[in-house]
């Protein structure tokens, strides 16, 4: 049997309101296998992001282990923590984040650079994945000189260019209209399919929730499987 590329065992997370505790993840568990593209349906408040930010290790959960290819996670320091979210973690987010100085070709090289990859390599790989995107032609524009699907695409090679094996993306389609967001959604499928990565996608879009290999809900704090 193969082993889950992203679990998630018992995790706990609350947050402090006043004179109150806000419960949002209670025992909630959870398993990504390699390949598996899952779709995160729930209203919003719920707790979809706190899930993506404590799986991607941005946020420290209060109990439970996140354990990722294999490694917990839940006593590593803040430098082993981010050497994992460099090296295994990709992030889409609703809005791009795009740096706006740079151009497409150049943002998408940035974290391989950050990742000690020599600049020749770097641009090979941010050109071949910008090509796959179809953005090949719009390499050299900045992000204001793009639409908003391209410059989603544009986010979507950068979150893979250090070849992660887990891809977490909150409404990575939020922010288009239906028939962009359907373009960009194939797009981003194809490239997880095509890297074998696996991936996590918060979505409210229920026809692009349909069409990943399972879907999955929070219910009173817990990961529930959507039949």
């Amino acid at each position: 049997m193969a082993q889950s590329v992203l679990e998630l065992k018992a995790i706990e997370r609350s947050y402090i309101q006043g004179p109150n505790t806000l419960t949002i993840l209670d025992k909630a568990d959870f398993a990504l296998m390699p390949g598996e593209i899952v779709a995160l349906v729930a209203p919003s408040g719920t707790g979809k992001s706190t899930l993506l930010h404590v799986a991607g290790l941005l946020e420290q959960p209060d109990g439970g282990d996140v354990i990722i290819n294999g490694q917990s996670c839940s006593t590593l320091s803040d430098d082993e923590r981010t050497a994992i979210r460099r090296n295994e973690i990709g992030f889409v987010y609703q809005f791009h984040h795009l740096l706006p100085e740079f151009t497409a070709l150049e943002n998408v090289m940035m974290p391989q650079l950050i990742a000690g990859l020599n600049p020749a390599e770097a641009k090979e790989r941010a050109e071949q994945l910008l090509a796959y995107m179809k953005l090949g032609a719009r390499a050299e524009h900045r992000p204001a000189e793009l639409s908003g699907g391209e410059q989603q695409r544009v986010a979507i090679a950068r979150a893979v260019a250090n070849a992660p094996l887990v891809l977490l993306a909150d409404e990575p389609t939020g922010n288009l209209d239906p028939a962009t967001a359907g373009y960009v959604f194939e797009a981003l499928e194809a490239l997880v399919r095509h890297s074998g990565l696996a991936g996590i996608i918060a979505t409210h879009n229920e026809d692009l929730a349909k069409r990943m290999d399972r879907r999955v809900t929070l219910s009173q704090g817990r990961v529930v499987e959507i039949p």
